[in-house]
């Protein structure tokens, strides 16, 4: 009995020493004595090679065993060491260096070198001026991060964050301060520099104590030479900024946009069809967010107005018979050309439940070359993949190819329930080399058509800015491996990253010939919308080569014109076509397509002149029969594992209704046409108000839960100055 026990008790001890030694998921967040979460933070384990970093929320995730000391070291924050015990959730709050928390850094400027004068901070610098205010910060001041808005044109500012990270909404931007008066980020831009006598940052409790609550993110107080912005209002000094830095375009940077000329106005007597395909993509919108939060003038091969209409949501039903989408038509008149109307047709895909949607076979293509290395590329790209393998369920498998200097295949096929192995994948991933995209796409393709799944959603993801410099690299050769591995059946998402070196060229090719769908990620919340929120309908088509084909009634249409789609066009023949390839729809998606329509008997300016009667070819309109019709539409789509298309066919009565008494998604989408027309400046448009392009937009502003349409309005407010 005494044996017994005494093996009993060696057993026990034998449990707790394995116990002890094994290993576990040790989680946490790494946050300031603010609360403020602390991205980049290094977590290391005491002794070993052993470490990780803190992620844009301050969280981290490490492999640790009891007894193991966790080191957080933090640039101008104390390093602490934390023992491993028996919980495996250890949050941990960094304090600042005391000389460095209350610092105040103050900037000089001086044309002639001269000492800058200071008799109350902490520490001055000797300095010519510099080409902005910004800019003179730029590595003076432990915990201040400057990101510079790159992009075609000149940006008015440059983000500043203090301890902080930057996003694209800069809510996060310290306060302003400017002789005494508190102004905007962008105001601040706009500064001469020649006119600024010191530039001072508080941090902290420094700040906080001075301004309060609302310098939480810190203050940069701005002092001019004699004092030119003292006491003036808000109106006064906009005004007197503009009047001293009005924004100039410069020359372009390495940022690659095709180029296109406007759909103009087409007869139904010498033009009599209209074909194009649906297109789903809503990239060159994000893009335009970008530019104008940044303060920039948008360039106008970058709006293309279909993919700004298709970002918003509408409320068209839900199909009701076999088909896999509902057709919806509204006409009413032009808000911007008021002679003439505008016809709307919305699809709206079946919503099909999450559970009932096949199993997915991903393989994502990650571009990790040197060019990705910026905050808003890499990084921001991980956390967006975490976004979407929070959606995957246990059915679902994901690979992970990376191309750099080479491809290579970092994480075979795993199961989405898999999380955690996928994300550490994630996690690992660092930039460097140059950027092999021909040798990934080969191989990201040959992983999914390996693991292929009949009837399945077999979809490679491709994340890059790009920017591909090595192998098959031209538009033209990328175009055709694409079309190549098309036939596989296997689909291309596209997401874009970056800046000043973006590649939306090459980004919508790939995702136009490789049935698929093309975003541009600006932003986390972006992210969170496409591959989060919208993820049924960014990763599951139900419908593919999506064709729409619509004949307008002469004795009805004198002429007509679509508005986008302008790479979308196909040849009337392509229609029935089925090698032709067009877009893709996803489950519950909806597209919206706008034609400008001349009623026939208006006089327009927009007509070229009428070409004579032909000899040999009938021009003359059929009988009264069809009096009462605008136009018949007919579409044709193929099942997502399907190599025939089907064909819908509907007729467009002839009955318009006043703008006013138009539904809220036609209000909403001409608003969205109209001011993407604005910003490609086209000559189609009489009326090119911001006053009424946000009126309009305001009245057609309804079922906005993500707040995306007011968003929307705030663009177009923020937008006057720069158009």
């Amino acid at each position: 009995m005494k044996s017994l026990k005494l093996i009993s008790s060696a057993i026990a001890m034998l449990i707790c020493f394995v116990t002890m030694a094994q290993e576990r998921t040790i989680t946490g967040i790494v946050s300031d004595e603010a609360n403020v979460a602390l991205p980049g933070v290094t977590v290391q384990i005491k002794g070993t090679k052993k470490n990780t970093q803190t992620d844009f929320d301050g969280k981290y995730t490490i492999q640790a065993k009891k007894g193991d000391a966790l080191v957080f070291s933090y640039i101008g924050m104390d390093t602490q060491t934390i023992f491993v015990k028996n919980s495996n959730v250890i949050n941990v709050k960094l304090k600042s260096n005391i000389v460095e928390l209350q610092e105040v850094v103050t900037v000089g400027y001086n044309s002639n070198d001269a000492p800058a004068e200071d008799q109350s901070y902490a520490r001055s610098e000797k300095r010519k001026a510099d080409k902005s205010v910004t800019k003179a910060l730029q590595g003076k001041v432990m915990g201040v991060q400057i990101q510079n808005n790159i992009g075609y044109m000149a940006s008015p500012s440059q983000s500043v964050a203090i301890r902080g990270i930057i996003s694209v909404s800069q809510k996060n931007e310290p306060l302003y301060i400017v002789d005494g008066v508190t102004i905007k980020a962008d105001q601040m831009a706009k500064i001469n520099p020649n006119d600024i006598d010191n530039v001072s940052v508080l941090k902290d409790s420094a700040a906080t104590s001075i301004y309060g609550s609302k310098a939480s993110n810190g203050v940069v107080v701005i002092s001019t030479k004699n004092e030119i912005y003292k006491n003036l209002s808000e109106k006064e000094l906009d005004k007197k900024l503009n009047q001293i830095t009005p924004i100039r375009p410069v020359e372009p940077t390495q940022e690659d946009y095709d180029t296109f000329v406007e759909n103009a106005f087409e007869s139904p007597k010498t033009a009599p069809l209209s074909t194009f395909s649906i297109d789903v993509d809503n990239a060159s919108y994000t893009n335009i967010r970008r530019f104008l939060n940044n303060g920039q003038q948008v360039p106008k091969d970058a709006v293309r107005v279909e993919e700004m209409v298709n970002f918003f949501k509408y409320t068209y039903p839900q199909p009701k018979n076999e088909h896999p989408f509902s057709i919806n038509t509204e006409v009413s008149d032009s808000p911007w050309n008021s002679k003439n109307k505008i016809l709307k047709i919305g699809l709206q895909g079946k919503n099909i439940p999450t559970d009932d949607l096949p199993a997915s076979n991903l393989v994502f293509l990650i571009d990790v070359s040197g060019s990705m290395s910026d905050i808003n590329k890499l990084p921001l790209l991980k956390q967006s993949m975490k976004i979407l393998v929070n959606e995957l369920r246990s059915k679902d498998k994901v690979a992970i190819v990376v191309y750099a200097g080479a491809a290579g295949m970092v994480l075979p096929p795993t199961s989405g329930d898999e999380k955690k192995t996928i994300i550490d994948a994630l996690d690992n991933l660092q930039s460097g080399g140059s950027t092999a995209g021909g040798a990934g796409i080969e191989l990201a393709y040959k992983t999914a058509a390996e693991n292929f799944i009949k009837g399945g959603n077999n979809r490679v993801i491709l994340a890059t800015d790009g920017d591909f410099n090595v192998g098959s690299s031209s538009n033209s050769d990328m175009e055709k491996l694409i079309e190549e591995k098309r036939k596989t059946g296997v689909l291309l998402t596209c997401l874009g990253y970056g800046m000043g070196n973006y590649k939306d060229s090459k980004m919508e090719i790939l995702a136009d010939k490789g049935n698929g769908n093309y975003a541009y990620i600006d932003n986390i919340q972006e992210a969170n919308r496409f591959l989060g929120k919208e993820f049924k309908g960014s990763m599951f088509a139900i419908a593919k080569d999506v064709k729409i084909q619509i004949e307008f009634n002469p004795k009805q249409v004198q002429a007509y014109r679509l508005i986008g789609y302008e790479n979308r066009k196909l040849r009337p023949e392509d229609f029935k076509n089925d090698a032709i390839d067009a877009g893709e729809l996803g489950s519950n998606h909806t597209v919206t397509a706008l034609y400008e329509i001349i009623p026939a008997g208006v006089k327009s300016d927009y007509l070229n002149v009428q070409p004579d009667d032909l000899k040999y070819t009938k021009t003359e309109t059929t009988s009264n029969n069809y009096s009462g019709e605008l136009a018949t539409i007919k579409f044709r789509y193929k099942k997502p594992d399907g190599d025939k298309s089907i064909e819908m066919v509907q007729v467009i009565d002839n009955k318009s209704i006043a703008l006013e008494k138009a539904s809220d998604d036609m209000k909403f989408s001409s608003a969205v046409a109209w001011f993407g027309l604005k910003l490609r400046d086209s000559k189609l448009i009489a009326d090119k108000s911001s006053e009424e392009i946000v009126k309009l937009a305001k009245q057609g502003n309804s079922n906005d839960s993500e707040g995306y349409k007011a968003e929307f309005i705030r663009l177009v407010e923020g937008a006057k100055q720069y158009n």
